[in-house]
């Protein structure tokens, strides 16, 4: 049975449309990064998969049951990226009260230890960087044992350390089955630890694959040399050349043909240290979500 399904799933917000028909299919121990750009309807479709929203149109279920159902089961959890904390008590103490909340709940130690935070259960809230309240959410959501973990940019405040330790962490739950889905603007950490990457744009999912699979959608190549005195408008004239970046003393040429640019650059000009690349996931992201615009005037 799938973690999470969903077929033509719509949201309207007066006469905008925030999801136009996504259909959705997660398995159990994925995990997928669910990213677009601002407005693109990530936070929206996000909302229907914790029952926070009702669909206009389309159905969505987790582990074949309605996202209520399966939340008030302790299926599912999520960790947010503001909210949910009180200040004045220590990180102990918000573990165990939001233990209370539950029939059946892991240890709280456990669940501190696992977030990285047994050694500052002691600590009060407020003394706690952003990174280590965003941890202690996260050993909040793990108290349920639950399938399903929802991730809103799950590693904000987190120094470069904290961020590889959580990552190593949710390797492991998905290794023994847990699913996951996150949104996040480090892209970074899409490509290195998704298993799939789901690219939305206006509401429509425009790219569904592995990081590798996603990256190949956007066409071309990146030719990057040192060079001076260089003819710009000849250079973009070349058949398949998207465009020419200049800095200073070296160039960046976007192109769906990189030998004729390398050999432009190496028989018309002074270049040097010329290098060619794929383009990464960045670029795939640009090249498929460029052109979405907000039109609902918040982060859908």
């Amino acid at each position: 049975m799938p973690a999470v399904s969903t077929h033509g799933l719509t949201k309207d917000f007066g006469k905008v449309r925030a999801v136009d028909g996504i259909d959705l299919t997660v398995q159990p121990g994925e995990i997928v990064a669910f990213l677009g750009p601002n407005g693109a309807g990530k936070t929206t479709t996000i909302d229907m998969l914790l029952g926070l929203s009702k669909p206009d149109s389309g159905s969505v279920s987790i582990y074949g049951q309605s996202p209520r159902s399966a939340i008030s089961r302790g299926l599912v959890s999520a960790v947010m990226q503001t909210g949910g904390l009180l200040q004045d008590i220590t990180v102990r103490e918000t573990v165990q009260l939001t233990a209370t909340l539950f029939s059946d709940s892991r240890p709280v130690d456990e669940v501190l230890k696992r977030a990285g935070i047994l050694d500052i259960g002691d600590r009060r809230v407020n003394k706690c960087s952003g990174g280590q309240q965003q941890r202690l959410r996260f050993a909040m959501a793990l108290l349920s044992d639950p399938g399903l973990l929802i991730l809103d940019e799950p590693t904000t405040g987190m120094d470069v350390e904290g961020r590889r330790d959580f990552w190593s962490a949710i390797r492991e739950d998905a290794a023994s089955g847990r699913t996951v889905i996150f949104a996040t603007h480090y892209l970074e950490e899409a490509d290195a630890y998704a298993d799939r990457i789901v690219l939305v744009r206006r509401g429509q999912i425009v790219a569904d694959g592995s990081a590798a699979e996603i990256k190949n959608l956007a066409a071309g190549r990146m030719v990057r040399a040192s060079v001076t005195g260089l003819d710009q408008a000849a250079l973009a004239a070349i058949d398949g050349v998207d465009s020419v970046e200049l800095h200073s003393d070296s160039v960046l040429v976007r192109t769906k043909d990189s030998d004729a640019v390398a050999r432009y650059l190496l028989n018309q000009t002074d270049a040097r240290n010329l290098e060619i690349t794929s383009h990464n996931l960045e670029d795939a992201f640009i090249a498929l979500t460029s052109d979405d615009t907000n039109t609902s005037g918040k982060d859908n």
